[in-house]
């Protein structure tokens, strides 16, 4: 924790930096690692996960407390109102004796300690494995966490892709319609012709602010999941084609399900239910424990006179019967053991199924992203032709206007090939566990 804290004090530093020196400047550039490291430290999720193991832990503690020996100090105070009146027969005649003391003052001390009791011991074996499942799952909550960010960080990516796809495309619409209008002039190029390359801007430009926009709802979401105020201007480094290497190297399927956290945890509940029926079948062994008491306690009317006594004892506690109210609690342990096996098993089934879902997907993606490849060649090909075509005359601005879409769809193509490949993985690995 302590060197995960260091690491991020540059990023921090830097983010406040820019953000109370002036919020119009230039956004913060964080990168995929940056973003990790600031998630895993700023997260409410992760924040909620670490105090739940430090509340174990202390639970944990607390449940040590019952082998030590209780002790305990009393005393109290006596003043009598009105003392009581004893009549007696003294040779026939009434007596009447007042008993008491005016004054009535008691100290005490009291230890006691359990020396045999398997119930308790077998108690703070379930305590420990309280921590390890708070500890599970605050493993859980991290390994969620780098799925999250990453996903986002992802999505803003794509959406910063589709951004410069759509910005490229308005960017060659305006040349078309500036050649188109310098041919018109020229008596090269019908008004139709002109009329359509303006519809082409037209309608390139909403494009290229729903591309804006989409980077900055996605943007929105990094800094939520990160935990960051969403006031602050950060901008995600990087391109979705950097990763476009990852699709292209050999990839091998993956199916160890050993760390993945549910299947942990159901292994941890079948563990607690195992302590849990040897604690209640060990309500049956009898317990023992010991305590000694010293009191020291004085009464009078003026003159107090003080006495001190002290009792040493031993406790012998042998069950016999309790309407079988044990043996049916033992029988409800059983049978909640059985069903959690069960429970293992089908989500065992269910991660099983879910892996090789992903595995497929991303065996998909990559064919996916091959084949895109091959089309953004094909179509920026076939639109730089079209365009100088179109310059000398020799194709029309709907042929143009064909090949700079079939262009645009190729290149969204290949982004999102490579942005479900990225997804499919962080899913994948979010899923086996791994960190």
């Amino acid at each position: 924790m302590e060197r995960r804290c260091y690491k991020l004090v540059p990023v921090l530093l830097a983010l406040g930096l820019a953000f109370s020196v002036a919020k119009a400047q230039e956004p913060v550039r964080i990168t995929l690692e940056q973003a990790l490291e600031i998630a895993l430290s700023e997260s409410n999720t992760i924040k909620i996960a670490d105090m739940t193991v430090e509340k174990s832990g202390y639970a944990k503690k607390g449940s040590y407390a019952s082998l030590y020996p209780n002790v305990s100090l009393s005393g109290s105070y006596q003043r009598t109102l009105l003392k009581q009146v004893m009549v007696m027969d003294m040779g026939g005649q009434p007596m009447e004796i007042k008993v008491g003391r005016d004054n009535n003052i008691s100290t005490a001390a009291t230890a006691s300690v359990p020396l045999v009791n398997a119930q308790l011991w077998e108690s703070l074996k379930l305590s420990a494995l309280d921590v390890e499942m708070a500890v599970e799952q605050a493993r859980s909550s991290k390994v969620s966490m780098i799925s999250q960010v990453k996903q986002a960080f992802y999505g803003v990516l794509l959406a910063k892709e589709s951004l410069a796809v759509m910005t490229q495309v308005y960017e060659n619409a305006q040349a078309n319609y500036e050649k188109t209008l310098q041919r018109f002039q020229v008596g090269k190029a019908s008004e139709v012709e002109k009329l359509r390359a303006q519809v082409t801007v037209m309608n390139a430009e909403p494009n290229v602010s729903s591309a804006e926009n989409a980077v900055l709802l996605a943007t929105w979401q990094l800094k939520a999941v990160m935990g960051m105020d969403l006031e602050t201007d950060i901008e995600a480094i990087g391109d979705i084609k950097d990763y476009s290497n990852q699709l292209l190297a050999p990839y091998a399927s993956e199916d160890d399900i050993s760390n993945n956290s549910s299947l942990l945890q159901l292994d941890i509940q079948d563990r607690m239910l195992e302590s849990t029926l040897r604690m209640q079948k060990r309500q049956y062994l009898p317990t023992l424990s010991a305590s000694i008491n010293y009191n020291y306690s004085a009464m009078g009317d003026e003159e107090l006179r003080w006495f001190p006594s002290s009792v040493a004892a031993v406790s012998l506690n042998i069950p016999v019967f309790d309407g079988f109210q044990k043996h049916f609690n033992i029988k409800q342990s059983k049978i909640n053991k059985d069903m959690l096996a069960l429970q293992r098993e089908d989500a065992e089934r269910q991660i099983r199924i879910a892996i090789r879902n992903y595995n497929d997907r991303i065996a998909l993606c990559v064919k996916n992203f091959t084949a895109a490849n091959a089309t953004v060649e094909i179509a920026q090909k076939s639109y730089e032709i079209s365009e100088k075509m179109y310059e000398v005359g020799k194709a029309t601005l709907v042929e143009l206007n064909d090949a700079q879409l079939a262009l645009q769809q190729a290149q969204l193509t290949q982004a999102q090939a490579v942005y479900n490949f990225l997804v499919a993985r962080a899913s994948l690995d979010e899923l086996i566990g791994k960190e």
